[in-house]
């Protein structure tokens, strides 16, 4: 399925507001709201959200969807636009959701890329911005230069410590 223009600038805004969100599992929740966003209207209803649940094998009841939708739904419009769609992800992370239907939807993008790899990830990414960034490269230098002073200076002044023991 291919996003409109109009939602396509949704998502460009997405991945800027999003930033502890990686570019490969915004991609997935984007293919996820446009797979859903069946009236592609750049937003899940409540028919949406129920048909989206019924496919995850977590059918919801009239009341359960109006809740789902509540908990993320900022601008009370009743929809779920792509933003308020991230905001699950978003507190699934924090530990923050409270409808079991939400925590479904947050539990069905590949867990690999989310749980567990997601903070592996995370660092194997930092690792590599530092290698192909000279300044940061530098700056990890010279913390670890000046980590290594300290020490040497604690070293000393224990050494002097127990020297003293023995004048």
């Amino acid at each position: 399925a291919m996003a409109t223009a109009a939602m396509r600038k949704q998502f460009q805004a997405a991945r800027t507001e999003f930033k502890e969100l990686s570019i490969q599992e915004l991609k997935d929740y984007e293919a996820l709201f446009i797979k859903y966003d069946t009236g592609k209207d750049g937003f899940l209803d409540q028919m949406e959200l129920k048909y989206m649940m019924e496919k995850l094998g977590h059918p919801q009841t009239h009341l359960g969807l109006k809740a789902m939708i509540k908990e993320v739904d900022e601008d009370l419009d009743s929809m779920i636009s792509y933003k308020e769609f991230l905001l699950i992800f978003r507190y699934a992370k924090t530990g923050q959701l409270k409808c079991e239907g939400l925590k479904a939807i947050a539990a069905s993008v590949n867990v690999d890329e989310v749980g567990v790899g997601g903070a592996k990830n995370f660092f194997e990414t930092k690792a590599k911005a530092i290698a192909d960034n000279p300044a940061e490269r530098d700056r990890a230098y010279h913390e670890q230069r000046k980590a290594e002073v300290q020490q040497k200076a604690a070293n000393k002044a224990a050494f002097k410590q127990r020297a003293a023991l023995f004048q």
